[in-house]
């Protein structure tokens, strides 16, 4: 192959293989019982808070086993998801970044928050966590989330990282 040739050839998106992963966190986050059950509001703020836990907890998952590539890869799905979807509801090119910008704080918030409440078997500071940062319905407490995403980090904790990489992940 010459040199143009393989300079002009497509190179394949590194994100590609992550692509079912980011996939599977978005339906995670879209689970009925979250709203039904676990009181996560369901309006455009609890859905974004909810996509957002489940994407911690998966990044804390792979930051365990030191796969930075991983992670900062399955991040750039969620930067361009969220460009996207601020982009569809209207949002315009001068403050897309601004935007952007405070997502990326609030996935950052969360996962520094997720972290050190899943580190400890601390019930109560995993509530608060997300008490701080789930928008919710009202009708009922963050207990039963709070006992949901920590059983979810388990089992994220007992799979095997490949099953994990590839998306077999459930809540």
């Amino acid at each position: 192959m010459s040199l143009l040739a393989r300079l002009l050839k497509p190179q394949p998106d590194p994100r590609g293989a992550l692509r079912p992963l980011w996939h599977r966190v978005v339906e995670l986050s879209r689970e009925p019982a979250l709203y039904r059950d676990d009181g996560v509001a369901d309006t455009v703020a609890g859905r974004f808070d909810m996509i957002t836990a489940v994407l911690a907890v998966v990044l804390l998952r792979l930051e365990r086993d030191g796969l930075a590539d991983e992670t900062a890869l399955l991040t750039e799905l969620f930067v361009a998801d969220m460009d996207a979807q601020l982009r569809e509801t209207g949002v315009g090119d001068v403050v897309v970044g601004k935007h952007m910008g405070k997502l990326m704080s609030a996935l950052g918030g969360r996962i520094g928050a997720l972290r050190e409440a899943l580190a400890n078997d601390d019930e109560i500071a995993l509530v608060a966590a997300l008490e701080r940062n789930v928008t919710m319905s009202g009708q009922a407490g963050t207990e039963a989330l709070a006992r949901r995403l920590r059983a979810f980090a388990d089992k994220l904790a007992a799979l095997d990282t490949n099953e994990v990489l590839a998306g077999r992940i459930d809540l």
